[in-house]
């Protein structure tokens, strides 16, 4: 960086981003769980920790106005926490080089702990990251494909192995078709898994008895085995949950095993072992299966739906690929994609290369867009589903939304193509309205 560029940043100060203000809510909730009772710190506690004064910390976060470097960095420090250039913007028409971060491809799949382009959706990873500290615990996550639940479980994950917690991840997504013919291969492959994970010998064999059944058999392998040599809590994802929805038999047995696992760490006889074990499910369609009331995991423990991102933080997520984008353009990418996470970055991938924002806008939906890969595989997964493709119709021919059946609607939205407004379904986003008006027009 240059002398100018330097003196520049100093002078003009710095403003804590999304990403910065959620790392410093977790480290300080974190720090009052642990130290203060559970209670929240005043401004004259914070004051006495950081040495800063309670105006100093009230401006710093109301995210209004810029502050030094330094007053930054010694907020964090208290929290044991190092200042990352993603922890804050510059303010407007400042040098925003500091900020970029170089990008050779656009970013697919999930994104890696500690990612300068993971975007913080407060309080979405507080409400996580806390929760999972709690004994018996259990978090859902729900959200459509490339939202982001895989990159939201590692940070989950990173949270609790700073907390020294054993961890495991069983992404169904991965399973052979042989495990899903019944439910003692398929759990015997659930507590294949978790054993791997966690470095211990399989004993399967020895500790499988069918006379039980398949479920006893699991839970008592998970008490008197897996959580048994657990000295510490256990932080057990099960991703992909989606693939077992096409089994009803075998998902309505194992979501129930889930509850029972959750209610044991409440009220069971073997409470204690249980409260070991933290669970993360994550999943992106409406379950539509006969479960009761006292079956089902989806009605317990903490439930996330991950939103798309908002304005402000399209900012400042196109800060770290180069680009000062205005509010305007801003908000125009957000009608564009209705906050999609992929998508937008993506776009802001492209438009920090080769696009200017009036041709993306343009040539969204032609067979050439950046867009059109992500478009055709949204197509398929209708038609492969033909009252969805009905369905679908509705929604982008009708101007005030359209009213469909709960199970179309919650499909759909599944899909992330919808969004509801009051009792009428809507497409998501303008890009999902013009390219299926066209690509299921005559349908």
């Amino acid at each position: 960086m240059t002398d100018k560029a330097s003196s520049d940043r100093r002078r003009r100060g710095a403003i804590l981003s999304f990403q910065g203000w959620q790392r410093l809510q977790s480290a300080e909730q974190l720090a009052a769980m642990q130290h203060n009772a559970g209670g929240t710190y005043t401004l004259e506690q914070l004051s006495q920790m950081t040495g800063l004064s309670p105006n100093t910390l009230t401006k710093v976060r109301r995210r209004q106005k810029p502050v030094d470097f330094m007053t930054l960095d010694t907020y964090f420090k208290a929290f044991d926490l190092a200042l990352e250039p993603t922890d804050y913007v510059l303010p407007e028409g400042s040098l925003r080089a500091a900020q970029v971060i170089p990008q050779n491809n656009p970013l697919k799949g999930p994104l890696f702990l500690g990612s300068p382009f993971y975007v913080y959706r407060p309080p979405v990873e507080q409400f996580c990251t806390q929760e999972i500290l709690s004994p018996g615990s259990l978090v859902r996550v729900k959200a459509p494909r490339q939202f982001g639940k895989t990159s939201l479980i590692t940070v989950m994950l990173g949270h609790g192995q700073e907390q020294r917690f054993h961890t495991a991840v069983a992404n169904l997504q991965l399973i052979d078709r042989e495990c899903l013919t019944g439910p003692d291969p398929f759990l015997k492959w659930f507590c294949a898994v978790v054993t791997r994970a966690l470095n211990l010998p399989n004993e399967l064999e020895t500790r499988w008895d069918s006379l039980f059944g398949s479920g006893y058999s699991c839970t008592d392998y998970f008490e008197s085995y897996i959580l048994l040599r657990c000295d510490r809590p256990l932080l057990l994802v099960i991703d992909g949950l989606d693939e077992l929805f096409s089994h009803p038999a075998l998902a309505t047995d194992f979501f129930g095993l889930l509850r029972a696992w959750y209610e044991q760490g409440r009220y069971g006889a073997n409470q204690e072992i249980w409260q070991r074990l933290r669970l993360v499910i994550a999943h992106s369609m409406e379950v539509w299966l006969p479960l009761s009331l006292h079956q089902s995991p989806f009605n317990v423990g903490l439930s996330i739906e991950l939103p798309g991102f908002i304005p402000a933080q399209i900012q400042d997520l196109a800060a770290r690929y180069g680009l000062s984008l205005t509010g305007i353009d801003a908000d125009r990418l957000h009608g564009l994609l209705g906050g999609h996470p992929y998508l937008t970055q993506l776009s802001l991938f492209h438009l920090s290369r080769e696009l200017d924002m009036d041709t993306l806008d343009e040539t969204a939906i032609a067979y050439t867009s950046i867009y059109s890969s992500h478009l055709r595989r949204q197509l398929a997964l209708l038609e492969a589903e033909p009252p969805l493709v009905e369905a679908m119709t509705q929604v982008v021919t009708r101007p005030e939304g359209a009213r469909l059946a709960p199970r179309e609607a919650f499909r759909l939205q599944g899909l992330g193509l919808v969004r509801f407004e009051a009792q009428r379904v809507i497409a998501r986003c303008e890009l999902y309205h013009r390219f299926f008006s066209t690509a299921l027009e005559g349908t």
